[in-house]
Formats: C-alpha cells, structure tokens, sequence
C-alpha cells in the first residue's frame, strides 16, 4: 500500500512539474509579437493630403507611439528599430454621406482620413508589409464641423491606430 502511495505522489509532483514549465502567454489585445523583437521605431508621419491639417500629423505619429508604449513592452527607439512604422497621411476629406434631403441638405456628412503605412520587420522581411488604412466618422449635417471636427479627428485616429496594431502585430 505505501508503494501505491508513493507512486501516486511520485506522479502527482511529476505532473505539477510538467505544468509549471508549461507558459500560457495570454494578451487582452490579441497580439501575438515575436518574442525576438525588443525595438520599434515610428517615424514622423507627414500630412500629404489636398487638406492640411496643421496639428494632423503630430496627432496621428503621437497616437501611433502611444497605442505601442500602451500595448506592447517593445521599447521605442529613434532611428531603426527591429522594426519601423514609417508612412503619411493621404487623405483629410469632409464630404456627404447620404442624399440630399428635402431641405437641400444632406442627413449626415463623413469625415475621411486615410493613412499610408509602411512596416518593416528587419527579423522576418517576409512579413513586412505597405497598406494604406481608411476610416471615418459620420456626423450630422446640421452641426457646425470646426466645433465637433477634434472630435470626430480623435475618434477617428483611434480606429486607424487599432487597424495598423491589428496589422502589425494580431495577424488579420
């Protein structure tokens, strides 16, 4: 009988073991990063679209390294990391969004931005990738647009950041 238990506690210390060399990385943002990668580096992001924003640009490049401090442990460097977020801004556009009503006026306008960007892994090249992202907030025509325009701005670049996190580095 105490052969028995002594097997049995043999395999019950044996089995512990077993789990506790098992790691389970679990991530609340989906990412799955390369436990290689230590550095990433954003660059400045100019405002190359027909409407200049004069803000824009350090709005958006702000965000960006923002999303990175906030989600990863990757620590961000100036110059090349082990990898780089680099790309402009395309696209700044108020437009209509559903026809024109009885009032002349349309339901709801859009604003638009799009975001060129341009990841580079230098560990695995093969996943380096440019895409251009795009987004945009809806709003009511009969609200004046410089008064809601951070907003519906901020808004906006939250989207765009999740899109290119996603991107980079949860594999969509």
């Amino acid at each position: 009988m105490n052969s028995n238990k002594g097997l049995a506690a043999a395999m019950f210390f044996a089995v512990m073991l077993v789990i506790q060399a098992c790691t389970v990385r679990y991530s609340f943002t989906g990412a799955s990063i390369d436990q290689n990668l230590k550095t990433l580096s954003v660059k400045y992001f100019p405002n190359r679209a027909e409407i200049v924003i004069p803000s824009l640009s350090q709005q958006f490049t702000d965000a960006l390294k923002e999303k990175f401090r906030s989600q990863t442990k990757l620590m961000q460097v100036n110059g090349t990391g082990d990898v780089d977020f680099d790309g402009e801004i395309v696209r700044y556009s108020p437009s209509q969004a559903t026809a024109i009503q009885g009032n002349d006026k349309p339901a709801k306008n859009r604003l638009t931005i799009d975001v060129k960007v341009r990841f580079t892994n230098r560990l695995k090249p093969e996943e380096s990738w440019e895409q251009t992202f795009s987004r945009y907030e809806e709003y009511n025509s009969t609200d004046n647009f410089s008064s809601i325009e951070s907003d519906l701005v901020s808004k906006i670049i939250d989207q765009l950041t999740e899109d290119i996190f996603n991107r980079a580095f949860a594999n969509w």
